[in-house]
């Protein structure tokens, strides 16, 4: 694996003397002190990430890269542990052990993975990681912001790591193209800009993909909407009604819609197309398409109209979009209105009302002048409800309201709240209290649901007083 060092190889036991754990240093070896990762600038750290940054470069020029991912893990971590040992002899330096095998993984983590981002990738408690320049990284844990002792040696390092990520799927970033979307192995979304336009330094904003993917009874158990409103949206999609999931940034409408794709049936054709493929859908009949971003002449872009358009002609049962930005929203609308019921998809906006404003303002993007009235009729015919999530101020994740789309009364398009969240007021931890509660009004579509097999008591939608 390794190419010829000139020289032997030596075991960490050989270089680091232990008794009892620690580290036998001497006054003619210096012993090398675990760093204060939360001082920027202190010292300590800025020797250790100089450590690590020559032990990298070493394993680099001894490294055959080319057999490196037949290697077992073990054998890499043995012949690294080796390396690091020879550069501790030479140097005169002494680690503890437990020093000496995070020094060990921290390398393993920069030759296979993601350098200092690793530890945050494979921590389940983390849901968002958000680094802005090489020495601020952030991480969101149940909502809440908050900042890590994790840093990179410098920009280049970080950058290093960026095209490290774009690589691995066929996408660039440069000084022509200083921004990138791009997702990693498990589904995880990954955003980096860089310099010009990162005036700071590169960022990169990485929103995490659960290993256990959200169902709607695990949702149901945090609270973000009742049992009685998950059996509501259960019953919309075996009713083959089309839906669509409003909601801000980071509001959950990605979660939601792989919740909600999880009651369509296994022997449906499922077409799903995405800018970044983040859908997790369990069927076994499912294709997944994905946008193409322009090459570095400005060609071969392909755009989520383009993919919309070809699905239909795909044979789907559904087609589920995962988020409407542009002009593709009025062939998403089309199809909704010719055949392919069942058909999901979502949107940026902070209200259901606001939602269907957005889809009207999309289609509009085509450049055709389609009359407001024939617009909103569309709107109206194809979409049955609209589910709006959002993000509280405690960092919480809740479904808002459940609205159905009933028509259209001259140029306004009629909705009604079926369910909504009742905000009550603000807990001793700053908890929003609030509870999920029917506004007492049946569905229009009553008969649908029931016909589809939908499990509904009508007693789910009597309001109840005090």
């Amino acid at each position: 694996m390794f190419k010829d060092f000139g020289k032997k190889t030596h075991s960490p036991s050989n270089v680091v003397p232990l008794a009892g754990g620690q580290a036998q240093a001497t006054a003619s070896v210096p012993e090398v002190v675990v760093p204060n990762p939360a001082l920027e600038e202190d010292p300590q750290l800025l020797h250790w990430l100089d450590l690590k940054s020559q032990l990298h470069d070493a394993l680099l020029e001894r490294l055959n890269l080319s057999i490196l991912d037949k290697v077992e893990e073990a054998e890499l971590r043995r012949e690294v542990a080796g390396v690091v040992t020879q550069h501790l002899r030479s140097t005169g330096e002494a680690l503890r052990t437990e020093d000496f095998n995070r020094l060990v993984e921290e390398l393993i983590h920069e030759i296979l993975g993601f350098g200092p981002l690793e530890p945050l990738l494979s921590d389940p408690t983390v849901n968002d990681i958000l680094v802005n320049g090489h020495r601020n990284v952030f991480v969101e844990r149940a909502g809440v912001l908050e900042r890590t002792s994790t840093r990179f040696r410098d920009e280049r390092h970080l950058l290093r790591i960026i095209d490290k990520i774009v690589s691995r799927i066929g996408r660039r970033v440069d000084e022509t193209t200083p921004w990138v979307d791009a997702r990693l192995e498990d589904g995880s979304r990954v955003n980096a800009i860089i310099r010009p336009c990162a005036i700071d330094g590169p960022s990169v904003s990485i929103r995490k993909f659960s290993a256990r993917p959200y169902t709607m009874a695990r949702l149901t158990e945090s609270g973000a909407l009742s049992p009685q409103a998950a059996a509501l949206l259960r019953g919309i999609v075996e009713a083959r009604m089309n839906v669509l999931i409003s909601g801000g940034t980071g509001s959950g409408k990605t979660t939601m819609l792989n919740a909600m794709s999880s009651f369509i049936g296994d022997r449906e054709r499922i077409v799903t197309i995405e800018d970044a493929a983040e859908l997790q859908l369990q069927q076994s009949h499912v294709v997944r398409l994905e946008t193409r971003p322009p090459s570095p002449s400005g060609s071969g872009a392909v755009h989520q109209r383009d993919l919309v358009r070809n699905a239909l002609r795909m044979r789907p049962d559904r087609i589920i979009v995962g988020e409407v930005r542009g002009a593709e929203t009025f062939d998403m609308l089309q199809a909704m209105n010719t055949g392919h019921d069942g058909s999901m998809t979502t949107v940026h906006a902070n209200t259901a009302r606001d939602a269907l404003g957005r889809l009207e303002q999309m289609v509009t993007m085509m450049g055709v002048d389609f009359p407001t009235r024939a617009v909103r009729a569309q709107i109206a015919s194809g979409l049955s409800f609209v589910v709006q999530l959002s993000r509280l101020s405690d960092g919480k994740r809740r479904v808002m309201s459940i609205s159905e789309i009933t028509g259209t009364e001259g140029d306004v398009i009629v909705m009604q709240d079926i369910f909504i969240f009742q905000k009550t007021g603000r807990g001793e931890n700053g908890e929003v209290l609030g509870q999920f509660v029917p506004t007492g009004i049946r569905p229009r579509c009553m008969d649908q649901l029931l016909a589809a097999g939908a499990d509904l008591d009508a007693d789910s939608f009597v309001q109840r007083r005090g």
